[in-house]
């Protein structure tokens, strides 16, 4: 009797409204990282970006953790790792994709898995999710941009007093900091994920992707920058359609009219 295949550490499932899952399957680890699993799961990201079936990402862990972190276990093959290897970075693959990225955060979201909740685009966390910090905890040096993220999303002294003393973020103090869109019954966050994916699903997807690096390239600018560039990128937009290009756009919003008023 041959033995059975090992489970996939990372799971892809490609539904046909355009929204792709990604599950880390490791869930009698908390869904810990070992190296292997970080190249597996950069590589889905970079694949699925790539893919002009998806339309939208949503990232989850099976089981009691969204992502506990880095595997300690194997903590010297990953930190002794290029920490600048793009092709073995999940955050930043994340950063690079075009596409809107939804997490779903059920349970703990430790130190690693911080950081790639942070670097999804929208949160929507279950009634039981913890966001931790543990860099100060175990000696360990941030190198996917908690330090640097948490402070512009929560403020700089409620990130001190989280990564510094390693308290947990509830989902109910996440919500209330701006850290998460949305917080739902534990079971219910991979639907509601999927509910914001098909949202923004049901746009141009063309311009879903530019609004993204507008926003996403803005907030790392002062608003003086910022305004200029949302000015360029939409002088260069408008200046690059084609006279069929501007009456499909005219006919795709009057679409969009007639199904509002029928509303």
């Amino acid at each position: 009797m041959e033995a059975a295949p090992p489970a996939e550490l990372i799971v892809v499932e490609r539904d046909p409204t355009g929204v792709a899952v990604i599950t880390i399957n490791r869930p009698s680890s908390l869904n810990s990282l070992t190296r292997p699993m970080m190249v597996l799961l950069a590589a889905a990201i970079s694949r699925l970006d790539a893919d002009p079936a998806v339309g939208a990402l949503v990232i989850t862990g099976r089981g009691r953790a969204f992502c506990s972190g880095v595997d300690l276990t194997a903590a010297e093959e990953v930190f002794k790792g290029d920490v600048k290897d793009v092709d073995a970075n999940p955050v930043a693959q994340m950063e690079r994709c075009r596409k809107p990225i939804i997490g779903a955060v059920n349970g703990f979201a430790v130190t690693a898995g911080f950081e790639i909740a942070l670097a999804c685009d929208i949160l929507v966390a279950g009634k039981d999710a913890k966001f931790i910090d543990t860099h100060t905890r175990f000696g360990i040096f941030p190198s996917w941009g908690l330090s640097q993220k948490l402070p512009r999303i929560i403020g700089i002294s409620r990130a001190r007093e989280v990564s510094l003393s390693g308290m947990a973020i509830t989902a109910e103090m996440a919500e209330k900091w701006g850290l998460v869109n949305h917080v739902v019954d534990n079971g219910e966050v991979l639907k509601k994920a999927k509910e914001v994916a098909l949202a923004i699903l049901r746009n141009n997807r063309d311009m879903v992707l530019m609004y993204k690096s507008v926003i996403n390239d803005g907030f790392k600018l002062d608003l003086g920058h910022a305004l200029a560039l949302e000015k360029e990128r939409a002088h260069s937009y408008y200046n690059g359609m084609t006279k069929e290009q501007f009456a499909a756009m005219q006919k795709f919003i009057l679409s969009r009219s007639s199904k509002s008023s029928k509303l």
